[in-house]
C-alpha cells in the first residue's frame, strides 16, 4: 500500500500536522555573526600577538640558559662584522684566504695588544701616586666638614669610624669574589676562544656555513630568506663599521680633555670610555663617570667640574649628531628605538643585552622589511625612507622579471 501524501513511515517521516521548512527562508545567525567585527579583528590580532610574545619569551630564556655559548657566538659575529671591510678588501686584491684572515686577525690582536701595554704602564706609572692625592683630598674633605661646624666633631668621627667597621666586616665578601675570580676568568677565556674559533670559521667559509642553514628552510622560501639575510648581514657590517667610528669620537674626546686638564690615567679613561662607547648611549655616560670621579679624587672640584663639562660636551655631539645622523642612517632604526632596545636589553640581559640590542633590532628590522617590501628578488638594502612606509610596495618592471616562478 502506497503512503498518503504528507506522511511517512515511522523513521524518518513527517507527519501531517508538521510543517515542512521553508527553504527560502533566511539562515539563522551564528554566534560569530552576534560579535561585532571590530571585537573579532581585535580577538584574532591578540591570539597571535600572545603567541608571538610566548615565542619570544622561549626564544630569551633558552638564550639566558645557554649564555655561555650564544655571547661568544654573538661576539664572533659582531667581531667578524667589524673584520669584514678589511678581509674584504685584502681578499679583493687576491690574497689568498688564509693569509687574509691571519693579517686581519694578527693584526686587530697587535691593536689591541698595544692599547693594553698602554693601559698597564700608565696605570703601574700613576696608580701610587693617585692613591696618595685620593687620599689627601679624603681628609682635606674631612677637614673642610669641620670646619663648616654644621656637624659635631663625634658625629664625624662615629660616621667616618661606621664607613671603616663596615668595610672591615664585608673583608669576608671581598675575599670570597676574590677567590671567585678565577672561575669567571675561566668562564671568560672559554667564551673568547669559542668567539676566536667561530670568527676564523665565519671569516674562512661563512658562504658554506650559510648555504647549509639556508637548507633548514622550504624550498620556496629559500630565495626570500637569502636575500633578506644578506641585506641584514649588510646592516650588521654598517652598524659596526660606523659604532667604531662613534666609539673612537668619544675615546679620543674624553681622553684628550682629561689630558689637557692634568687628569692622571687618560689613557685608561680614553680605553675604557672606547669599550665602553660599543652599548649606544649608556656606556659613555658610565664610562665618563669614571674620569670625573678620577679628576675630583686627584685635582679637586674645579677641575672635576670642568672634567664633567667635557663629558657632557662629547656627549651631547654623540647623541645629537652621532647617533641620530650616523648611527641611524647606519642602522635604519629610529633613535627613539635605538635607546628603548638598549633599556629593554639591559634589563633582560644585562651588559651583554644591551652591547647585542641595537645590531640585534637593526638586523630584524632590515630582514622583516625586505621580506614585506619584497626588495628581496633584487638584492637591494631597502631604502631608509622605505622603513617607515605602511602601504606595500609596487613591484616594478625589474621585480617582476625576477619574481620568483614558484
Amino acid at each position: 500500500m502506497s503512503e498518503a501524501p504528507g506522511r511517512r513511515g515511522l523513521f524518518g517521516r513527517r507527519r501531517d500536522d508538521e510543517t515542512a521548512p521553508d527553504e527560502s527562508a533566511p539562515d539563522r545567525p551564528s554566534h560569530d555573526d552576534a560579535v561585532p567585527p571590530a571585537l573579532r579583528v581585535a580577538a584574532a590580532y591578540g591570539w597571535r600577538l600572545l603567541v608571538l610574545v610566548a615565542v619570544v619569551a622561549v626564544v630569551v630564556w633558552l638564550v639566558i640558559k645557554l649564555s655561555g655559548v650564544v655571547i661568544p657566538l654573538l661576539v664572533a659575529v659582531l667581531l667578524t662584522a667589524l673584520l669584514w671591510p678589511a678581509f674584504g678588501w685584502l681578499v679583493s686584491m687576491r690574497v689568498p684566504r688564509w693569509l687574509a684572515i691571519v693579517l686581519t686577525v694578527v693584526g686587530t690582536a697587535a691593536i689591541v695588544t698595544g692599547l693594553v701595554w698602554l693601559v698597564v704602564w700608565q696605570i703601574s706609572d700613576q696608580a701610587g701616586a693617585v692613591r696618595v692625592r685620593a687620599v689627601e683630598r679624603w681628609n682635606e674633605f674631612e677637614a673642610w666638614l669641620m670646619s663648616t661646624g654644621v656637624f659635631a666633631d663625634d658625629d664625624l668621627s662615629q660616621g667616618f669610624s661606621f664607613v671603616t667597621n663596615f668595610l672591615s666586616d664585608q673583608s669576608d665578601v671581598i675575599v670570597d669574589s676574590v677567590l671567585s675570580l678565577g672561575s669567571t676568568i675561566g668562564h671568560i677565556g672559554a667564551g673568547a676562544l669559542i668567539a676566536l674559533f667561530s670568527m676564523i670559521c665565519f671569516l674562512f667559509d661563512g658562504e658554506g656555513i650559510w648555504r647549509w642553514t639556508k637548507k633548514l628552510f622550504p624550498r620556496v622560501a629559500r630565495q626570500a630568506v637569502d636575500g633578506a639575510a644578506r641585506n641584514g648581514w649588510k646592516t650588521l657590517v654598517s652598524y659596526a663599521r660606523t659604532q667604531l667610528f662613534v666609539a673612537s669620537i668619544d675615546a679620543i674626546g674624553i681622553g684628550v680633555g682629561a689630558a689637557l686638564l692634568g687628569v692622571p690615567l687618560a689613557i685608561p679613561i680614553g680605553v675604557t670610555v672606547f669599550l665602553a662607547s660599543f652599548v649606544p648611549f649608556v656606556g659613555a655616560i658610565v664610562s665618563g663617570a669614571l674620569a670625573v670621579v678620577i679628576a675630583l679624587a686627584d685635582e679637586g672640584p674645579w677641575i672635576a667640574l670642568a672634567m664633567l663639562g667635557v663629558v657632557l660636551l662629547v656627549q651631547q655631539v654623540e647623541s645629537h649628531i652621532l647617533q641620530p645622523l650616523i648611527m641611524g642612517a647606519a642602522v635604519k632604526v629610529h633613535p627613539l628605538a635605538v635607546v628603548l632596545v638598549v633599556l629593554a636589553g639591559s634589563m633582560v640581559g644585562g651588559i651583554a643585552g644591551a652591547l647585542f640590542a641595537v645590531p640585534l633590532a637593526a638586523f630584524v628590522n632590515v630582514v622583516a622589511v625586505t621580506l614585506a617590501s619584497g626588495s628581496w628578488r633584487t638584492g637591494d638594502v631597502p631604502d631608509e625612507n622605505l622603513m617607515w612606509r605602511t602601504e606595500p610596495r609596487t613591484l616594478g618592471r625589474g621585480d617582476e622579471r625576477n619574481e620568483d616562478p614558484r
